[in-house]
């Protein structure tokens, strides 16, 4: 990889577009969730088969987020991520085309695999542009992206669903912003010094002596895969039950989903640039990547807060608790992302990244359908938000076991094998 510096405002403004696209990828595939009553209702989906449509989109990228990333650090991160958007917004438009839930099973799928380049990519950008004291407060704003597509989705997808669009025309709408984000990638990072870095060296980073096992087997790879596959449900029951909480909990109207979905995701970006920040700032302190251990337990606090949900008797009580365990999830994946690409090296960012967006899609492929069988047999979001804050208990004790010795802030890669 080039030695060549960013800029500090480039390297910023790579982080904003970066940051979009993450915003894009969310805003494309929640919309099946936000109008997950109407959906369902009109295709005669059950809660269990809204679960594994749910895993659909996670099972795709499960098996293509690690060779995602491989493929980036082959092809370059700059022109792999104008071509994974022009794919994912073709899939996602066709969703307005489905006859019934077989096909919507397969775009699901489809998806997936078109959008499992977009977190890889992302982090990469960042880890290639920004120096090592000031990553883990960008990775904390990369990861505001994918909330601020989901606080966007309810209002703007029930309002377009509302209208003569409906639920079908509202999937082609949508997918129609990722159009808009093309151009402006490819202006911020047309600088000489963020091309050589997105895309020139591509073919000389060390990412090529680098095999997927020797990723899988990395220990800042593995710790930070536990602790995603522990926090993980909490993320997914947030983003993708909450619409089915307010309307099968409280009795919300679908119609009006949208004045309270906001509010998990904002949590999740609040957490996100908060404890990044604060682990950035020990980074520049310190001059090592660890995370520092009072941030992490207050972060774990937050998402076992989830457990608070049978608790709640009001919408607006339980958007409340979703929201202060979304913050925790947001705190934990900056400051797990910041230490993993601190272990592996800036150029094995990507590949880095595919692993975990792995993981995460493991841990949805298996919570879904759990979330919709418990559902549809109890009818008990309450009894549901406990099981997922107990999960999160046993994979945070082994992350905080594992925690490796204080290290030098990375120059640039670790050497892989």
């Amino acid at each position: 990889m080039s030695d060549e510096l960013v800029r500090p405002g480039r390297a910023w403004a790579v982080t904003a577009v970066a940051t979009a696209a993450m915003t894009v990828s969310y805003l494309d595939r929640q919309v099946l969730a936000v109008l997950a009553p109407t959906i369902t209702a009109a295709l005669s989906i059950s809660d269990e088969t809204y679960g594994w449509l749910a895993s659909a989109f996670s099972l795709a990228y499960l098996f293509s987020a690690p060779w995602a990333g491989r493929w980036l650090e082959a092809v370059g991160v700059r022109r792999g991520m104008v071509m994974a958007v022009a794919l994912w917004t073709l899939v996602s438009a066709g969703h307005a085309l489905v006859p019934g839930v077989g096909a919507l099973f397969a775009l699901r799928l489809a998806l997936g695999f078109a959008e499992a380049p977009s977190f890889p990519g992302a982090s990469a950008a960042i880890a290639r542009t920004q120096p090592p004291a000031t990553r883990a407060r960008a990775l904390g704003i990369l990861f505001t992206g994918s909330s601020l597509g989901a606080m966007v989705a309810p209002p703007l997808a029930t309002a377009l669903a509302g209208t003569a669009l409906g639920w079908r025309g509202t999937f082609a709408a949508v997918a129609l912003v990722g159009l808009a984000w093309v151009p402006a990638w490819l202006w911020i990072t047309s600088g000489i010094e963020v091309r050589r870095r997105l895309d020139g060296d591509a073919s000389a980073t060390p990412a090529k002596a680098a095999s997927l096992r020797d990723m899988l087997v990395h220990p800042a790879v593995r710790r930070a895969c536990v602790l995603v596959l522990a926090s993980a449900p909490v993320f997914a029951y947030g983003l993708l039950w909450g619409s089915k909480l307010l309307t099968d909990g409280f009795g919300v109207a679908p119609t009006d989903v949208g004045r309270y979905l906001w509010v998990p995701p904002l949590g999740f970006d609040v957490g996100a640039v908060a404890f990044g920040a604060l682990a950035g700032r020990h980074t520049a302190r310190t001059g090592n990547d660890r995370s520092p251990l009072g941030p992490v337990l207050v972060a774990l606090g937050m998402g076992l807060g989830l457990g608070l949900l049978p608790l709640c008797r009001t919408p607006d009580a339980a958007m409340a608790v979703c929201g202060l365990a979304m913050a925790g999830a947001g705190g934990l994946f900056a400051m797990l992302t910041a230490e993993m690409i601190a272990g592996v090296g800036p150029a094995l960012a990507a590949s880095a990244g595919g692993f975990t967006a792995a993981a995460q899609s493991l841990a949805y492929i298996v919570a879904n359908p759990l979330i919709g069988r418990s559902l549809d047999r109890f009818h008990d979001h309450g009894t549901v938000a406990l099981a997922i804050a107990a999960w999160l208990v046993p994979g945070a004790l082994v992350w905080l076991g594992t925690r490796p010795d204080a290290t030098p802030t990375d120059r640039g890669s670790t050497k892989i094998g």
